[in-house]
């Protein structure tokens, strides 16, 4: 089943729950939000506050996307602001580090997901794989919305398709960055099952359309 989860990075702040309703009503599965620290990323986006907003104002999927140094100090935090799903990256802290933030997130009773930048090879995952419940590759590289798909993280995609299947098949395989109706196909075909797309749906007049869009392509494929 392909999921759609529009990144609320490229929504109107000023009425963000007019958008959030908006996309709902819509069609899409989850909601993606990107919490940027200016650390681990350049660019700086929200916080707890938001997602504690958010989850007072829909019942959405809250995919909650950590790009912040050592996520292990805010993974409780997250959780108890509403996330349904952390998750955070491979390359922001040590493996004991990661292992123990996936710990913290499953005891809080929520799902838990890890996250690779392009140029971090599918084997990172190996060591978190069987406590996830997503895996999150990065098709453009993090910290700004609107950049282009990097078309050579497709084979990245099949083989940790490949390593779920062998280690954890209830995993669920997400992409982020410069996703569309034109390149979601090419990540479904490559085995990813959930699709954030942020200016390809918020971008977009009609939301509707472009939910429907880019997951009847999809299943083309």
């Amino acid at each position: 089943m392909i999921k759609i989860a529009p990144s609320i990075l490229s929504a109107d702040f000023c009425r963000l729950g007019e958008e959030v309703a908006e996309v709902k009503a819509s069609g899409a599965d989850y909601l993606h939000v990107d919490v940027m620290d200016g650390l681990f990323v350049p660019n700086i986006s929200i916080g707890l506050p938001v997602v504690q907003s958010l989850r007072r104002s829909t019942d959405m999927f809250l995919d909650v996307h950590l790009m912040i140094t050592e996520p292990v100090r805010y993974a409780e935090r997250f959780c108890k602001a509403g996330a349904d799903l952390v998750n955070f990256h491979v390359e922001s802290d040590t493996e004991e580090n990661t292992l123990k933030a996936v710990e913290i997130v499953r005891a809080c009773g929520k799902k838990v997901g890890v996250t690779l930048k392009p140029h971090t090879s599918a084997e990172a995952v190996l060591p978190y794989l069987r406590q996830c419940d997503l895996i999150l590759v990065m098709t453009v590289e993090p910290g700004f919305g609107g950049q282009h798909f990097m078309a050579d993280q497709l084979p990245k995609i099949r083989e940790i398709r490949r390593l779920i299947e062998k280690t954890n098949p209830a995993c669920e395989l997400e992409v982020d960055g410069g996703v569309d109706e034109n390149t979601a196909p090419l990540c479904a075909e490559a085995g990813a099952n959930v699709m954030v797309a942020g200016s390809a749906v918020f971008g977009r007049p009609d939301r509707s359309a472009a939910i429907r869009a880019i997951r009847e392509n999809c299943l083309k494929k």
